[in-house]
């Protein structure tokens, strides 16, 4: 725990300017972002006596090693500046909102030749349609079966309509009318084009035109008496109609706006969001967090605007916002938005009238939200506390185990032998520093000797990164990394767990004693009757069984053995998968692929002269005779024979596009 005082910056160093300031660890990790209108002023509210700050500020003041700057011109630019950071590095002592699930999103892909409906989750693509977010997928597919009667636009995958094509008959869908078989050319391009851009028009809220124009040809047809038409542009009507209603006016002006709420009490926070659009509200999402920072209302909704719109641009970014309390920077704020958005957005609080009453709505949604939250994580955060330091209490260790990292070994009967390496950070998988890796130093059964070979690799590179960073024996010239970026091995644990019991333990600590290591735990969680092990010990350590911190080692070793079984069986997988192609050096997907599709089978190719193969695009003549040597060295399998006639069949099946022989992967 460092002292503030040690890296306070002097006064006269500061500058009295927009900027920007990052707080670092002792590990160069960034672990804070903030942003203010005079850094002078915001970083010396920072160094004041610990004892007067806030309990959270606290502990970041003294977890943090270093403090530096940018200086910026305009509030605008720290406010971007700022989120890109956050973005970048994705600091332990921001609130950073993350969804609890994926909400999914009405999608239409007009960036295909034939644009597909479709519901869509994740983070958005270039060139499709979002209209949402929802908070139920079949909420989605209700509306769409209603609407697809009037716009019977595609909604099938690519294979579905790839077959369709090549057998010349529609799917279902094209038969009861609810889409209009653009697969077997029923449609032109054009006019299945012009029908998503109809859909997509009706869901952005432009629906009272096209309902009256529906009314205009239904009375047409009545007058002259096509009655059969004109029933079905009434049932059309009524479709459409109980689409609308399953998104209820609430603005009679047809506003587009979003509404932002927050529910929060002192350690977490709820935010509420209802999207509307043509005075209906179109979709609804939610986000709730652990205030790991001492901040506000106001900060919460700056935090919840950098989230929701920091990716947006054009009109995914609404006329109108509106919040429970406006930020600090509400002029540099809008003026960002309005960036995004490329006009006019106005950010206010609503005082009166509909919005102020559907806002009060959007509030009660963010309070059952957080009530929720709490039923669901009830003492979350206690029991993890407890169960990292039961751990630190059975282990006799120094302080809790905030990092822990876990190495796991899979193998089929010595085959394909692979390790895992799973991080849990304050009781939590951090799963994007998951690392997998493939033994290279034997062949054959041995975890004694996986475990040692792993666990030395994770740790020298360790040392490789201390001394790029010049925390370990750094040598003149060597010029530390001080981007801040997470890097690949370069934070350690305070302690292993080995998936094993005595020898898997000594494996490990002998590689951390080789490598001079003497500050990092270790232990092992046999699967038997689930005992701990320590080095040294004859004696395992046995926690009861209903003790939070061996529940917490069973949660790490078994997401240590998924994730190694997992990597394992993808690898043998794209082993039995390969094929001839595979052996030739130099020889990437695309060019495999294209040898197969111009010869139709390996067979085939393996039958061509070098002169054939020069006349595949992309191949030269260097290239041709790697092929035909390695397909000559190759040997095929045995032709196949029917067992009921005694035929010997021709093998012309292709060899499997995507195969590839797996490289070697430390990540």
């Amino acid at each position: 725990m460092a002292d503030p005082s040690s890296y306070r910056p002097k006064p006269g160093q500061i500058p009295d300017s927009p900027g920007v300031y990052r707080f670092r660890d002792e590990h160069r990790r960034v672990i804070y972002v903030g942003k203010a209108k005079s850094l002078r002023q915001r970083l010396a509210s920072y160094f004041q006596d610990v004892a007067g700050l806030h309990p959270r500020t606290a502990t970041m003041v003294t977890t943090a090693a270093s403090v530096e700057w940018t200086v910026v011109s305009t509030e605008v630019e720290a406010l971007q500046l700022e989120y890109s950071w956050i973005k970048e590095y994705d600091p332990r002592f921001n609130v950073k909102y993350r969804d609890d699930k994926s909400y999914p999103s009405l999608a239409v892909t007009m960036n295909e030749e034939y644009p597909r409906v479709q519901v869509m989750r994740g983070p958005k693509k270039k060139g499709v349609r979002y209209f949402g977010p929802y908070g139920h997928a079949w909420a989605i597919r209700e509306t769409v079966d209603l609407m697809l009667r009037v716009f019977p636009v595609r909604t099938c995958s690519a294979g579905v309509f790839k077959r369709s094509a090549q057998i010349g008959r529609p799917c279902l869908l094209g038969y009861i009318g609810k889409c209009s078989a653009p697969c077997i050319g029923r449609v032109t391009p054009e006019e299945h084009r012009e029908l998503a851009e109809d859909f997509c028009d009706f869901m952005a809220g432009r629906t009272g035109t096209y309902l009256s124009r529906l009314e205009r040809e239904m009375q047409e047809a009545a007058e002259e008496m096509e009655y059969e038409k004109a029933a079905r542009l009434r049932d059309d009507i009524g479709a459409l109609r109980r689409a609308m209603e399953k998104n209820a006016v609430v603005l009679a002006d047809a506003t587009d706006a979003d509404l932002i709420a927050v529910a929060e009490d002192e350690l977490e926070a709820a935010v509420q969001i209802f999207h509307v659009r043509g005075g209906r509200v179109r979709g609804q999402r939610g986000w709730v967090t652990d205030k790991v920072e001492a901040v506000d209302t106001a900060g919460l909704v700056e935090h919840a605007l950098q989230q929701l719109y920091g990716e947006e641009k054009g009109e995914a970014v609404p006329k109108e916002v509106l919040v429970p309390a406006l930020p600090e920077d509400t002029p540099a704020l809008n003026q960002w938005l309005a960036e995004r958005r490329g006009s006019q957005v106005s950010l206010r609080i609503p005082q009166r009238g509909d919005k102020k009453a559907l806002m009060e709505t959007v509030h009660r949604n963010a309070q059952q939200s957080l009530a929720l939250h709490k039923t669901k994580r009830a003492s979350d955060l206690t029991t993890r506390s407890r169960a990292l330091e039961e751990i630190a209490e059975a282990l006799e260790l120094d302080g809790a185990p905030l990092r822990i990292e876990c190495f796991d070994i899979s193998h089929l009967q010595g085959d394909d032998v692979v390790a895992s390496m799973v991080v849990f950070e304050d009781g939590l998988a951090r799963k994007g520093e998951y690392r997998r890796f493939q033994i290279k130093s034997f062949e054959g059964q041995d975890d004694v000797r996986s475990m040692h070979e792993v666990v030395s690799r994770r740790f020298r590179r360790y040392l490789q990164e201390k001394l790029k960073t010049g925390e370990w024996e750094a040598e003149e010239g060597d010029a530390p990394e001080d981007d801040g970026r997470p890097r690949r091995f370069a934070y350690p644990p305070q302690l292993v767990v080995v998936d094993g019991g005595q020898p898997q333990v000594a494996a490990a600590k002998r590689a951390l004693e080789e490598l001079g290591i003497d500050d990092v735990a270790v232990c092992g969680l046999a699967k038997r009757l689930e005992e701990v092990w320590l080095p040294g010990e004859d004696d395992p350590v046995v926690l009861p069984r209903t003790s939070e911190g061996l529940y917490l080692l069973q949660r790490v070793r078994d997401e240590a053995h998924r994730f190694a079984i997992q990597y394992q069986r993808n690898k043998r997988g794209k082993r039995l998968k390969s094929g001839p192609l595979d052996e030739v050096p130099g020889l990437g997907e695309s060019r495999k692929q294209a040898l197969v599709k111009h010869f139709g089978s390996v067979k085939k190719l393996r039958q061509a002269t070098i002169d054939q193969i020069c006349e595949v695009p992309g191949i030269g003549r260097k290239t041709a005779e790697t092929v035909a040597a390695a397909l000559a060295q190759a040997v095929p399998a045995g032709p196949a024979v029917n067992t009921a006639t005694g035929e010997i069949i021709e093998d012309e099946t292709p060899a499997p596009a995507g195969a590839s022989s797996e490289r070697g992967t430390e990540q």
